[in-house]
């Protein structure tokens, strides 16, 4: 069964208190998502380390009931 939005959400967010995340639903089958995170936490750190960051977030779940989740990292700086 697939993750609801909010889920994978909050997932980020307990993981990673300070992040703003944006969730969006790419095709529409909630299978499919973008993740946009903001956290001042990935300041200095090379983008796959802030991917990484994030992946352990979600505790193993990817290829599972997360199917597919594009990332997309930054710090509120930009």
């Amino acid at each position: 069964m697939p993750m609801a939005a909010d889920d994978i959400a909050k997932l980020i967010k307990d993981a990673i208190p300070d992040a703003e995340v944006e969730i969006v639903d790419l095709a529409g089958d909630g299978d499919h998502y973008k993740a946009v995170i903001t956290s001042a936490s990935f300041a200095g750190m090379p983008r796959v380390k802030q991917h990484q960051k994030v992946y352990a977030a979600l505790g193993g779940r990817m290829g599972g009931e997360l199917h597919a989740l594009a990332l997309e990292t930054r710090t509120p700086a930009g």
